[in-house]
């Protein structure tokens, strides 16, 4: 992601775009002027130039001269990481969407730019993809919001996961946003469709575990499966079953370190089961000691780069680090805008957190000691349902 702001003050995000502002001003402008596009460094081909230029900070490339922002969005540059977050109403009947798309939905897709700061609405998804299907609340549970799973895997978005109105699993195949290409697409069918599941990735597979299907079944409540995306043409395979059906009772998030995955079953204080499953030799194992007792919020970890799990204590606004080594975990920053904390993204030396609320979007910029933080707002009348940092979406030009 971008540089940190110099300031941990709230950022203040521009409105919903379809694109870059400043990326559509300078095409409109020099159509007008007619103005032939000039060279990225004068003296050289363009493609060392982009090779020369792709060392620069990205704010850097964005603030020099148009040439060098077009670079910057174009589909041939190293791109860099992004903020995309799946967003609703906050209050359906107080803040109707000028979108039209968005209240026919029951979520949106957006993703924040670091760099222009601006919140950019995704490309719709297919209209096979059965979203609209999907419920956030039901009369018969009036204290709970409904989730909608997602995790991010091999530069993908995924959904995978929801509840109808009949509170049934709302999706039978997974859905793909690839933010390079710009495009939605459907995955292969789930061996079971469920929902309040486990849901995690690993070098680029989304793996998914226990839940409910059309009903209890403790044959779905302790079923693994995996889909890897870096295979063309990959369907969902089983993996070994859990030990017990404990992993159904609520959405719970599964994060990758050290060639395993590991997920609780609750959040919070209260007592928890812990599991960890080894992806080399495709088997589960207890989890050790003082992982379980200090997952006391979201988890999340950068799978990519073989990080550490992260954890956001959502009673003490203490964000630690966790030791496989020592079995320990280390505070990292704590904060009161930590307090409440629902939701986790991990990448790039970042940590994206979002309170249960969704009213703000907390970056802690974990390079640093002490980690340096800061906010992003949603666009207004929206809140976060959840977080993740993929790739920003490419901008081509006529």
């Amino acid at each position: 992601m971008a540089k940190a702001p110099q300031s941990p003050s709230p950022q203040r995000a521009k409105r919903p775009k379809s694109s870059p502002p400043e990326i559509a001003g300078d095409v409109e402008e020099e159509e007008e002027e007619g103005v032939d596009q000039q060279a990225l460094l004068p003296g050289l081909p363009d493609h060392l130039a982009q090779q020369c230029l792709s060392l620069l900070p990205p704010s850097l490339l964005f603030s020099v001269c148009r040439s060098w922002r077009r670079l910057l969005y174009s589909p041939s540059f190293p791109p860099f990481l992004s903020l995309y977050a799946l967003l609703s109403h906050s209050n359906p009947c107080s803040f109707p969407s000028t979108d039209h798309k968005l209240d026919l939905d029951p979520i949106g897709f957006h993703a924040f730019d670091p760099i222009s700061a601006t919140w950019t609405l995704l490309p719709p998804p297919p209209p096979d993809a059965l979203l609209r299907h999907l419920r956030l609340r039901h009369p018969s549970f009036i204290a709970r919001n409904f989730p909608v799973q997602s995790v991010s895997a091999g530069d993908h978005l995924v959904i995978i996961a929801g509840t109808t109105d009949h509170l049934l699993p709302a999706l039978s195949h997974p859905i793909a946003f690839h933010p390079s290409s710009r495009r939605w697409r459907l995955g292969p069918p789930f061996l079971s469709p469920r929902r309040w599941c486990v849901a995690g990735t690993a070098s680029g597979a989304v793996y998914l575990a226990s839940g409910v299907g059309s009903g209890y079944s403790t044959e779905v409540a302790r079923s693994a499966e995996r889909w890897d995306l870096r295979r063309r043409g990959a369907a969902w395979e089983a993996v070994a079953s859990l030990r017990d059906s404990k992993f159904s009772r609520e959405a719970v998030e599964a994060v990758a370190s050290n060639g395993k995955l590991c997920m609780v079953n609750l959040r919070g204080r209260g007592p928890k089961y812990g599991a960890v499953y080894d992806i080399g030799t495709d088997r589960w194992e207890e989890m050790p000691t003082g992982l379980l007792t200090g997952w006391t919020g979201p988890a999340a970890a950068d799978d990519e780069s073989g990080g550490p799990i992260f954890v956001a204590d959502e009673a003490s606004g203490e964000l630690r680090c966790y030791s496989w080594e020592a079995d320990t975990w280390r505070v990292v920053i704590k904060s009161e805008l930590l307090k409440g904390a629902a939701q986790m993204a991990c990448a790039g030396g970042k940590v994206c957190v979002a309170s249960s609320v969704g009213d703000a979007a907390i970056v802690v910029d974990v390079r640093r000691s002490p980690g340096k933080i800061w906010t992003v707002d949603p666009p207004l009348g929206m809140r976060i349902m959840a977080l993740h940092i993929l790739p920003r979406m490419s901008w081509t030009q006529s």
